[in-house]
């Protein structure tokens, strides 16, 4: 048997095995001289087990645990006794290993910060030395939740029948509403690849070509302004499905959903999952990946003070979908001005001109606009809201949908400044968002835009509106939001070539210009397309949820900064002139010397 050969890993040293001999291998976390007696701890993956060396009985033993220091790589073995001074803060607490032989297999120089949970380091700092970090048990922990994502994801979707493919990672530049990464092509100078931004047309061909269950963990690339919850690189857990309508997709993923948890987190999911519109999930959330962990839904007074005397209300009456309504922040009629004075800016990052507010005080109405509500329109207001003493009630006027993003963000830092977050920190809440808008207008390009992508179904009995006023027409789409993060999305695609021609001309594509761009997808239509649609998870997003971090990169070995960097190994990097030529690029002036 090998010298280094373990028997147990760290964490698997229990009471039932006191008595036994065991050998494990691992670092050295922390280290103690009492004199009389030797206490070091040994961690690896599974968790850390105190050691004990007994310096009058084992000197020599004593002489040779007195050069281990910090992070070096050891193997221990010994017999397992209980320890006298158990620490139920740990789950080998009560016992401890009293050493037989030590042997270093490897120094370690000082660490650049200390490898504990608790550890105050900065995450730059982290990132640099991501080996290290990589190292502490809760990131460790998060990783071991990960790989149990993926062992699920693979049994579940085999015993449900799917086949799973690759797709290419090289694949061809589409507008797909992000910016690709591109790759040269050193063979056909001047031409590129793109790197997937989702298998979506893939996947598309692969139901045209028979194999109706389709599954893959795959990645995807989106050159995107980056933020906690998103990486240019990330992991999706790719379905699509033949024969099918959005039911069957809906069923199929929340099933999935509910043994991810009741697998990871022991939670029981309660199925059917609860859905809303889009319309709703934006009239009463503000967002349409809304958290319901906490209730405080807006309240619309559109129609309550359409005739009130305040300019800001006249302007937003008139605008097109114009909108006015509020969010009751209970309790909080005790926020200072300055307070009030934050809100209002943080509603400004969200398109706010301004913020109007209301405070029920106990000896009456204090607010800057009460001045220009009638009495009857304030009792309304009040009414409506189910204000009480002590509520503060904030106030958005604008177009339809940025009155109640604006007021959906102001739900959030209420939530958040109250506590209320903190209280729910550790509840799910999931729900799905169907009937979303199928395109939007765009002022900036002047044409309709795809709010999915242009594959995605509208409803039938919408698909008259496409051609009278496109704004009205609801997609076939879904997403699956938990705790207010869209986790996973899709939709029913359009089969049918004709309906596929119609949606890009309404998105501005000529006939030539959608051959070139989709040309491979709508040769496929024409041969027997199947009704078809999917449905793709975040996986990364689902392994942050499931490890309790709001943080992605938390779930991520080796994530990137939000601005792009990998702090590790230094990425993106110069290339030497000599690849650049072999690719047929040449720098611009001001490119060379921006590093």
């Amino acid at each position: 048997m090998s010298t280094m050969k373990r028997t147990h890993y760290c964490g698997e040293i229990k009471e039932s095995i006191i008595g036994n001999n065991v050998r494990i291998n691992g670092w050295i976390d922390d280290f103690r001289d009492k004199g009389g007696v030797i206490f070091f701890t040994v961690r690896d993956r599974s968790g850390i087990v105190q050691i004990l060396v007994l310096p009058e009985e084992q000197p020599a033993l004593a002489e040779k645990a007195r050069e281990l220091g910090s992070e070096y790589v050891v193997t221990i073995t010994g017999v397992v006794h209980k320890r006298e001074s158990p620490n139920p803060n740990i789950p080998t607490g009560y016992v401890e290993i009293v050493a037989e032989e030590i042997i270093l297999l490897n120094k370690s120089e000082l660490p650049i910060f200390h490898i504990h949970d608790e550890a105050n380091v900065n995450e730059e700092l982290r990132l640099k030395y991501r080996f290290l970090d990589l190292r502490r048990p809760s990131l460790q922990k998060n990783f071991m939740i990960r790989n149990k994502l993926y062992q699920i994801t693979h049994k579940y979707f085999s015993d449900n029948g799917f086949i799973e493919f690759e797709t290419p990672v090289l694949t061809k530049s589409t507008p797909e509403g992000a910016r690709d990464y591109l790759v040269p092509s050193r063979i056909h100078k001047g031409k590129f690849y793109a790197l997937p931004q989702s298998p979506q047309l893939y996947k598309q061909i692969l139901m045209v070509s028979g194999f109706d269950r389709y599954m893959q963990i795959t990645k995807c690339f989106r050159d995107e302004d980056l933020r906690a919850d998103r990486q240019p690189e990330f992991t999706q857990i790719d379905v699509e499905m033949s024969f099918v309508e959005q039911d069957d997709i809906l069923e199929l993923a929340e099933n999935f959903t509910a043994q991810v948890w009741k697998d990871i987190k022991n939670v029981q999911v309660n199925l059917p999952l609860q859905r809303m519109t889009w319309f709703d999930a934006m009239t009463k959330y503000g967002s349409d990946k809304p958290d319901l962990r906490y209730s405080m839904e807006i309240t619309t007074i559109t129609d309550i003070v359409k005739n009130s005397e305040f300019v800001v209300f006249k302007e937003a009456v008139n605008l097109k979908n114009g909108s006015i309504a509020l969010v009751n922040a209970k309790n909080c009629a005790s926020f200072s001005r300055k307070q009030i004075d934050d809100l209002t800016e943080y509603a400004k990052k969200y398109g706010a001109k301004g913020l109007a507010w209301i405070k029920i005080n106990a000896d009456g109405i204090q607010s800057p606009i009460a001045k220009f509500l009638s009495e009857t329109e304030m009792q309304t207001i009040l009414e409506h809201s189910n204000a009480e003493t002590g509520d503060l009630l904030l106030i958005a006027a604008a177009e339809f949908e940025r009155c109640y993003t604006i007021l959906g963000a102001l739900r959030i830092e209420v939530a958040r400044i109250t506590g209320i977050l903190e209280k729910v920190k550790n509840d799910f809440s999931f729900n799905w968002v169907i009937d979303f808008p199928l395109l939007e207008y765009s002022e900036e390009e002047s044409r309709w835009v795809a709010r999915h992508h242009p594959f995605t179904s509208p409803k039938k009995e919408d698909v008259e509106s496409l051609k009278t006023d496109p704004q009205f027409a609801r997609a076939i789409a879904h997403d699956l939001v938990i705790n207010g993060y869209e986790v996973a999305g899709g939709s029913i695609r359009i089969h049918q070539n004709s309906v596929q021609q119609t949606i890009f001309n309404l998105l501005g594509f000529t006939p030539e210009d959608a051959q070139i761009k989709f040309g491979f997808l709508l040769d496929a239509l024409q041969f027997g397309a199947p009704p078809h649609g999917g449905i793709a998870f975040g996986l990364d997003r689902l392994a942050m949820l499931l490890a309790g971090t709001d943080n992605i990169r938390d779930v991520v070995a080796f994530p990137k900064t939000s601005s792009g960097l990998s702090l590790m190994d230094g990425a993106p990097t110069p290339v030497d002139s000599k690849q650049l030529s072999e690719l047929g690029i040449a720098l611009a002036e001001s490119t060379k010397n921006n590093d």
